[in-house]
Protein backbone atom coordinates (compact mmCIF):
# COMPACT_ATOMS: atom_id res chain seq x y z
CA UNK A 1 0.00 0.00 0.00
CA UNK A 2 1.09 3.67 -0.85
CA UNK A 3 1.29 5.90 2.35
CA UNK A 4 -0.44 9.44 2.29
CA UNK A 5 -1.87 8.91 -1.18
CA UNK A 6 -5.95 9.40 -0.03
CA UNK A 7 -5.58 11.94 3.01
CA UNK A 8 -8.62 12.72 4.93
CA UNK A 9 -10.02 16.03 5.68
CA UNK A 10 -11.95 18.01 7.95
CA UNK A 11 -14.36 20.91 8.34
CA UNK A 12 -12.75 23.70 9.73
CA UNK A 13 -16.01 24.25 12.05
CA UNK A 14 -15.07 27.96 11.94
CA UNK A 15 -14.68 30.57 9.20
CA UNK A 16 -11.24 31.28 8.42
CA UNK A 17 -9.71 34.70 6.86
CA UNK A 18 -7.49 34.57 4.28
CA UNK A 19 -4.63 32.28 4.56
CA UNK A 20 -1.49 34.91 6.08
CA UNK A 21 0.95 32.15 7.43
CA UNK A 22 3.67 30.22 5.90
CA UNK A 23 4.59 27.01 7.86
CA UNK A 24 8.42 25.86 8.17
CA UNK A 25 7.91 23.00 5.53
CA UNK A 26 5.91 26.35 3.36
CA UNK A 27 9.53 28.02 3.58
CA UNK A 28 11.40 25.37 3.19
CA UNK A 29 10.08 23.93 -0.14
CA UNK A 30 10.03 27.69 -1.36
CA UNK A 31 13.80 27.40 -1.28
CA UNK A 32 13.88 24.49 -3.42
CA UNK A 33 14.89 21.79 -0.69
CA UNK A 34 18.31 23.58 -0.62
CA UNK A 35 19.73 22.71 2.67
CA UNK A 36 19.32 19.37 2.14
CA UNK A 37 20.83 18.94 -1.47
CA UNK A 38 23.08 15.48 -1.15
CA UNK A 39 21.50 14.40 1.51
CA UNK A 40 19.34 11.03 2.70
CA UNK A 41 16.96 12.18 5.19
CA UNK A 42 14.55 10.55 7.69
CA UNK A 43 11.10 12.32 7.83
CA UNK A 44 9.05 12.41 11.13
CA UNK A 45 5.94 12.69 9.87
CA UNK A 46 2.23 12.15 9.52
CA UNK A 47 -0.92 13.41 7.63
CA UNK A 48 -0.83 17.13 8.75
CA UNK A 49 2.97 17.97 6.59
CA UNK A 50 1.08 19.47 4.02
CA UNK A 51 2.86 22.21 1.56
CA UNK A 52 -0.43 23.32 0.43
CA UNK A 53 -2.48 19.76 -1.08
CA UNK A 54 1.19 18.10 -1.65
CA UNK A 55 2.66 16.14 1.29
CA UNK A 56 5.87 16.69 2.24
CA UNK A 57 7.08 13.02 1.60
CA UNK A 58 6.09 14.05 -1.87
CA UNK A 59 8.08 16.80 -2.41
CA UNK A 60 11.12 15.69 -0.76
CA UNK A 61 11.11 12.76 -2.78
CA UNK A 62 11.03 14.90 -6.23
CA UNK A 63 13.77 17.34 -5.05
CA UNK A 64 16.68 16.67 -6.85
CA UNK A 65 19.54 15.35 -5.07
CA UNK A 66 17.31 14.62 -1.75
CA UNK A 67 16.69 11.18 -0.95
CA UNK A 68 13.64 9.87 1.50
CA UNK A 69 15.50 7.10 3.15
CA UNK A 70 13.53 6.60 5.89
CA UNK A 71 10.13 7.71 7.20
CA UNK A 72 8.59 7.63 10.85
CA UNK A 73 5.00 7.77 11.91
CA UNK A 74 3.49 8.93 15.85
CA UNK A 75 0.32 8.06 17.36
CA UNK A 76 -2.69 7.48 14.93
CA UNK A 77 -0.09 6.18 12.27
CA UNK A 78 0.92 8.64 9.25
CA UNK A 79 -2.46 9.21 7.89
CA UNK A 80 -3.61 9.85 11.68
CA UNK A 81 -6.83 7.25 11.51
CA UNK A 82 -5.58 4.88 13.73
CA UNK A 83 -7.42 5.07 17.46
CA UNK A 84 -6.45 6.73 20.61
CA UNK A 85 -3.77 3.61 22.28
CA UNK A 86 -3.57 1.56 19.33
CA UNK A 87 -0.49 0.19 18.27
CA UNK A 88 0.44 1.01 14.87
CA UNK A 89 2.71 -1.50 12.55
CA UNK A 90 5.90 -0.79 10.17
CA UNK A 91 5.30 -0.56 6.80
CA UNK A 92 7.12 0.39 3.58
CA UNK A 93 6.07 3.62 1.23
CA UNK A 94 5.86 2.59 -2.20
CA UNK A 95 6.53 6.24 -3.94
CA UNK A 96 10.02 6.72 -2.31
CA UNK A 97 10.71 2.79 -1.32
CA UNK A 98 11.59 4.36 2.02
CA UNK A 99 10.50 1.93 5.20
CA UNK A 100 7.76 3.38 6.98
CA UNK A 101 8.56 2.74 11.38
CA UNK A 102 5.82 2.89 13.94
CA UNK A 103 6.87 5.46 16.53
CA UNK A 104 3.87 3.98 18.23
CA UNK A 105 4.00 0.09 18.34
CA UNK A 106 7.06 -1.93 19.48
CA UNK A 107 8.96 1.04 19.67
CA UNK A 108 8.47 4.87 20.87
CA UNK A 109 11.93 6.22 19.59
CA UNK A 110 14.07 5.56 16.47
CA UNK A 111 16.79 2.93 16.87
CA UNK A 112 19.98 3.31 15.53
CA UNK A 113 19.29 0.46 13.01
CA UNK A 114 16.14 2.68 11.92
CA UNK A 115 18.62 5.73 11.41
CA UNK A 116 21.47 4.13 9.62
CA UNK A 117 22.50 5.97 6.56
CA UNK A 118 20.24 9.32 7.35
CA UNK A 119 22.27 12.55 7.00
CA UNK A 120 19.46 14.66 9.26
CA UNK A 121 15.83 14.33 10.60
CA UNK A 122 13.24 15.80 9.99
CA UNK A 123 10.00 16.48 12.50
CA UNK A 124 7.09 17.94 10.67
CA UNK A 125 3.60 17.24 12.55
CA UNK A 126 0.45 19.91 13.72
CA UNK A 127 0.02 20.26 17.44
CA UNK A 128 -2.25 20.93 19.20
CA UNK A 129 -0.65 22.80 21.57
CA UNK A 130 -1.47 20.32 25.16
CA UNK A 131 0.96 18.69 26.98
CA UNK A 132 -0.64 15.64 26.97
CA UNK A 133 -1.46 15.40 22.93
CA UNK A 134 1.97 13.37 22.28
CA UNK A 135 3.14 13.96 19.24
CA UNK A 136 5.24 16.36 21.07
CA UNK A 137 6.89 13.21 23.29
CA UNK A 138 7.53 11.86 19.53
CA UNK A 139 9.61 14.74 19.27
CA UNK A 140 11.60 14.76 21.94
CA UNK A 141 12.65 11.17 21.63
CA UNK A 142 13.33 11.66 18.32
CA UNK A 143 15.56 14.66 18.93
CA UNK A 144 17.29 12.04 21.42
CA UNK A 145 17.98 9.13 18.96
CA UNK A 146 19.59 11.78 16.46
CA UNK A 147 21.58 13.43 19.40
CA UNK A 148 22.98 9.89 19.83
CA UNK A 149 23.40 9.03 16.25
CA UNK A 150 25.33 12.20 15.81
CA UNK A 151 22.82 13.49 13.06
CA UNK A 152 21.00 17.41 13.16
CA UNK A 153 17.47 17.25 13.80
CA UNK A 154 15.27 20.13 11.80
CA UNK A 155 11.41 21.18 13.00
CA UNK A 156 9.79 22.45 10.45
CA UNK A 157 7.54 24.92 12.77
CA UNK A 158 3.71 25.15 12.68
CA UNK A 159 1.32 27.14 14.72
CA UNK A 160 0.23 26.07 17.86
CA UNK A 161 -3.49 26.08 17.79
CA UNK A 162 -4.35 27.95 21.03
CA UNK A 163 -1.99 30.65 20.36
CA UNK A 164 1.42 31.70 21.93
CA UNK A 165 -0.31 33.58 24.92
CA UNK A 166 -2.26 31.25 26.44
CA UNK A 167 -0.20 29.23 29.15
CA UNK A 168 -2.46 27.39 31.90
CA UNK A 169 -2.76 24.51 34.12
CA UNK A 170 -0.09 22.54 36.20
CA UNK A 171 3.62 22.18 35.42
CA UNK A 172 4.48 18.51 35.14
CA UNK A 173 5.68 17.15 38.38
CA UNK A 174 8.85 14.56 37.66
CA UNK A 175 7.28 11.77 39.26
CA UNK A 176 4.52 12.17 36.58
CA UNK A 177 6.47 11.86 33.94
CA UNK A 178 5.04 9.46 30.80
CA UNK A 179 4.78 9.32 27.15
CA UNK A 180 1.63 12.09 28.04
CA UNK A 181 3.94 13.92 30.11
CA UNK A 182 7.51 14.53 28.73
CA UNK A 183 8.70 17.46 30.27
CA UNK A 184 8.09 20.00 33.22
CA UNK A 185 5.71 22.13 30.97
CA UNK A 186 2.33 23.56 31.77
CA UNK A 187 -0.66 21.66 30.54
CA UNK A 188 -1.04 24.30 27.84
CA UNK A 189 2.56 26.13 27.08
CA UNK A 190 2.17 28.73 24.51
CA UNK A 191 4.75 27.78 22.25
CA UNK A 192 5.51 26.48 18.84
CA UNK A 193 6.97 23.10 18.27
CA UNK A 194 10.16 24.50 16.79
CA UNK A 195 10.15 27.31 20.04
CA UNK A 196 9.44 23.96 22.65
CA UNK A 197 11.84 22.16 20.84
CA UNK A 198 14.71 24.32 21.96
CA UNK A 199 13.41 24.99 25.38
CA UNK A 200 13.88 21.23 25.83
CA UNK A 201 17.54 20.91 24.87
CA UNK A 202 18.04 24.72 26.07
CA UNK A 203 17.08 23.56 29.74
CA UNK A 204 17.40 20.37 29.67
CA UNK A 205 13.95 19.22 30.01
CA UNK A 206 15.14 15.57 28.12
CA UNK A 207 18.88 14.58 28.81
CA UNK A 208 21.43 13.72 26.44
CA UNK A 209 20.62 16.41 23.72
CA UNK A 210 23.88 19.48 24.69
CA UNK A 211 25.52 17.97 21.22
CA UNK A 212 22.28 17.88 19.31
CA UNK A 213 22.54 20.20 16.03
CA UNK A 214 19.10 21.71 16.29
CA UNK A 215 17.66 23.74 13.72
CA UNK A 216 14.40 25.01 13.74
CA UNK A 217 13.05 26.64 10.20
CA UNK A 218 10.44 29.31 11.20
CA UNK A 219 7.18 30.29 10.25
CA UNK A 220 6.50 33.48 8.46
CA UNK A 221 3.12 36.01 9.75
CA UNK A 222 2.61 34.12 12.88
CA UNK A 223 2.10 35.78 16.09
CA UNK A 224 1.98 35.55 19.20
CA UNK A 225 -1.78 36.58 19.38
CA UNK A 226 -2.63 34.54 17.27
CA UNK A 227 -5.62 31.34 17.25
CA UNK A 228 -6.02 28.93 14.40
CA UNK A 229 -9.04 30.71 12.81
CA UNK A 230 -6.39 33.88 12.68
CA UNK A 231 -3.83 31.45 10.41
CA UNK A 232 -6.12 31.70 7.29
CA UNK A 233 -5.20 28.13 7.07
CA UNK A 234 -8.07 25.29 6.95
CA UNK A 235 -8.10 22.65 9.49
CA UNK A 236 -6.47 19.10 8.88
CA UNK A 237 -7.86 16.66 11.64
CA UNK A 238 -5.05 15.86 13.71
CA UNK A 239 -6.16 12.70 15.31
CA UNK A 240 -9.61 10.93 15.02
CA UNK A 241 -11.03 12.86 18.09
CA UNK A 242 -9.63 16.11 17.21
CA UNK A 243 -11.47 16.82 13.59
CA UNK A 244 -11.78 20.55 13.94
CA UNK A 245 -10.40 23.43 15.61
CA UNK A 246 -13.49 23.67 18.34
CA UNK A 247 -12.31 20.32 19.51
CA UNK A 248 -8.87 21.12 19.70
CA UNK A 249 -9.75 24.60 21.62
CA UNK A 250 -11.65 22.59 24.61
CA UNK A 251 -9.22 19.66 24.37
CA UNK A 252 -6.98 20.76 27.22
CA UNK A 253 -9.99 20.80 29.36
CA UNK A 254 -12.21 17.92 28.58
CA UNK A 255 -9.55 15.55 28.35
CA UNK A 256 -9.44 15.32 32.23
CA UNK A 257 -12.70 13.10 31.86
CA UNK A 258 -10.48 10.20 30.19
CA UNK A 259 -10.00 9.54 33.95
CA UNK A 260 -13.68 9.50 34.83
CA UNK A 261 -16.06 6.93 34.35
CA UNK A 262 -18.34 9.73 32.48
CA UNK A 263 -17.81 9.97 28.95
CA UNK A 264 -15.80 12.96 27.05
CA UNK A 265 -18.19 12.65 24.12
CA UNK A 266 -15.85 9.71 22.01
CA UNK A 267 -18.09 7.89 20.14
CA UNK A 268 -20.01 11.04 19.18
CA UNK A 269 -19.66 13.84 16.54
CA UNK A 270 -18.53 16.27 18.96
CA UNK A 271 -15.81 14.85 21.49
CA UNK A 272 -14.95 17.25 24.28
CA UNK A 273 -17.26 19.34 23.19
CA UNK A 274 -19.84 17.53 25.72
CA UNK A 275 -19.14 15.77 28.75
CA UNK A 276 -21.76 13.30 30.74
CA UNK A 277 -22.38 10.92 33.27
CA UNK A 278 -25.27 8.16 34.34
CA UNK A 279 -25.63 9.29 37.61
CA UNK A 280 -25.69 13.08 36.96
CA UNK A 281 -28.07 15.55 35.30
CA UNK A 282 -26.32 17.30 32.67
CA UNK A 283 -28.06 20.34 32.75
CA UNK A 284 -28.23 20.93 36.59
CA UNK A 285 -24.38 21.13 35.81
CA UNK A 286 -24.83 23.16 32.92
CA UNK A 287 -27.08 25.84 35.28
CA UNK A 288 -24.33 25.90 38.01
CA UNK A 289 -21.85 26.67 35.53
CA UNK A 290 -23.60 29.22 33.72
CA UNK A 291 -24.30 31.17 36.88
CA UNK A 292 -20.29 31.29 37.60
CA UNK A 293 -19.77 33.40 34.34
CA UNK A 294 -16.73 32.13 32.94
CA UNK A 295 -15.51 34.05 30.30
CA UNK A 296 -15.84 32.77 26.42
CA UNK A 297 -18.45 29.87 27.06
CA UNK A 298 -22.38 29.00 27.45
CA UNK A 299 -23.31 25.56 28.60
CA UNK A 300 -26.15 23.77 27.89
CA UNK A 301 -28.10 20.81 28.57
CA UNK A 302 -27.57 17.98 25.98
CA UNK A 303 -28.83 13.93 25.12
CA UNK A 304 -26.44 12.05 23.22
CA UNK A 305 -25.57 8.41 23.46
CA UNK A 306 -22.21 7.06 22.75
CA UNK A 307 -21.80 4.62 19.65
CA UNK A 308 -18.89 3.04 17.55
CA UNK A 309 -17.71 4.93 14.93
CA UNK A 310 -15.19 3.36 12.65
CA UNK A 311 -13.43 6.47 11.38
CA UNK A 312 -13.21 7.77 15.36
CA UNK A 313 -13.67 5.20 18.18
CA UNK A 314 -15.31 1.78 17.85
CA UNK A 315 -15.44 0.74 21.77
CA UNK A 316 -16.16 4.50 23.55
CA UNK A 317 -17.22 4.71 26.67
CA UNK A 318 -20.90 4.08 27.97
CA UNK A 319 -21.58 2.76 24.11
CA UNK A 320 -25.23 2.68 23.45
CA UNK A 321 -26.58 4.71 27.04
CA UNK A 322 -28.19 7.31 26.83
CA UNK A 323 -26.76 10.04 28.65
CA UNK A 324 -28.06 13.65 29.93
CA UNK A 325 -25.13 15.47 29.74
CA UNK A 326 -23.39 18.67 29.58
CA UNK A 327 -22.79 20.56 25.91
CA UNK A 328 -20.11 23.04 25.88
CA UNK A 329 -20.22 26.03 23.42
CA UNK A 330 -17.70 28.31 22.86
CA UNK A 331 -18.46 32.17 22.60
CA UNK A 332 -15.54 33.77 22.38
CA UNK A 333 -12.35 31.74 21.32
CA UNK A 334 -9.99 34.52 22.36
CA UNK A 335 -11.39 35.04 25.84
CA UNK A 336 -12.19 31.16 26.42
CA UNK A 337 -9.71 29.22 29.29
CA UNK A 338 -9.88 25.38 27.90
CA UNK A 339 -7.64 24.25 30.96
CA UNK A 340 -9.99 26.56 33.76
CA UNK A 341 -12.84 25.55 32.61
CA UNK A 342 -11.77 21.73 32.81
CA UNK A 343 -11.42 21.99 35.85
CA UNK A 344 -14.74 23.70 36.58
CA UNK A 345 -16.15 21.11 34.60
CA UNK A 346 -14.41 18.31 36.48
CA UNK A 347 -15.00 19.62 40.48
CA UNK A 348 -18.50 19.99 39.63
CA UNK A 349 -19.24 16.74 38.19
CA UNK A 350 -17.13 15.32 41.10
CA UNK A 351 -18.92 16.96 44.21
CA UNK A 352 -22.37 16.03 42.20
CA UNK A 353 -21.42 12.18 41.85
CA UNK A 354 -23.14 10.45 44.27
CA UNK A 355 -19.69 8.18 44.86
CA UNK A 356 -16.70 10.22 43.95
CA UNK A 357 -15.11 7.00 43.75
CA UNK A 358 -16.82 5.66 41.39
CA UNK A 359 -16.68 8.56 39.08
CA UNK A 360 -12.97 9.31 39.23
CA UNK A 361 -11.96 5.52 38.22
CA UNK A 362 -8.74 6.76 36.96
CA UNK A 363 -7.12 8.79 39.83
CA UNK A 364 -3.55 7.21 38.49
CA UNK A 365 -5.03 8.80 34.93
CA UNK A 366 -5.64 12.00 35.83
CA UNK A 367 -2.35 12.32 37.95
CA UNK A 368 -0.66 11.81 34.93
CA UNK A 369 -2.93 14.19 32.46
CA UNK A 370 -2.78 16.96 35.19
CA UNK A 371 1.11 16.62 36.18
CA UNK A 372 0.49 16.08 39.76
CA UNK A 373 -1.27 14.07 42.32
CA UNK A 374 -2.26 17.12 44.35
CA UNK A 375 -5.66 17.40 41.48
CA UNK A 376 -7.30 14.34 43.47
CA UNK A 377 -7.19 15.72 46.80
CA UNK A 378 -7.69 19.44 46.04
CA UNK A 379 -10.84 18.29 43.90
CA UNK A 380 -12.13 17.12 47.14
CA UNK A 381 -11.11 19.97 49.84
CA UNK A 382 -10.92 23.26 48.04
CA UNK A 383 -12.63 25.28 45.54
CA UNK A 384 -11.97 25.62 41.48
CA UNK A 385 -11.11 28.44 41.30
CA UNK A 386 -8.67 27.80 44.16
CA UNK A 387 -7.51 24.86 42.01
CA UNK A 388 -6.52 26.93 39.23
CA UNK A 389 -4.75 29.61 41.94
CA UNK A 390 -2.30 26.71 42.68
CA UNK A 391 -0.36 26.54 39.58
CA UNK A 392 -0.53 30.79 38.67
CA UNK A 393 3.07 31.09 40.45
CA UNK A 394 4.48 28.05 38.64
CA UNK A 395 3.11 29.01 35.18
CA UNK A 396 4.45 32.56 35.35
CA UNK A 397 8.22 31.24 36.23
CA UNK A 398 7.44 28.80 33.45
CA UNK A 399 6.40 31.49 31.34
CA UNK A 400 9.45 33.72 32.15
CA UNK A 401 12.01 30.46 31.35
CA UNK A 402 10.23 29.73 28.03
CA UNK A 403 10.14 33.56 26.24
CA UNK A 404 13.96 33.11 26.19
CA UNK A 405 12.73 30.65 23.14
CA UNK A 406 10.24 33.15 21.53
CA UNK A 407 10.96 32.70 17.76
CA UNK A 408 7.93 35.08 17.33
CA UNK A 409 6.55 38.04 18.73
Amino acid sequence: MRYLVMLMFFGAGAAFAQETVRTGADVLAASNFDRLDGKTVGLVVNHTALVGDEHLINLVHAAPNVRVGAIFGPEHGLRGTAEDGEAVSDGKDLLTGAPVYSLYGATRKPTSTMLAGLDVLIFDIQDVGARFYTFISTMGLSMQAAAEAGIPFIVLDRPNPLSGAYVSGFVLESDQESFVGQYAIPIAHGLTVGELAMMIQGEGLMPGLESLALEVVSMEGWDRSMQWPDTGRPWVATSPNIPRFDNALVYPGTCFFEATSASEGRGTLTPFLQVGSIEVDGARIAEELNNRSLPGVRFEGVEFTPAPLSSMDTAPKLNGQTIRGLGITVTDRQNYQPVEVGIHILHAYYHASPDSDQFLTRPEWLARLSGTSRLLEMLSSITPEAIIASWEDDTARFTQRSEHYYLYD
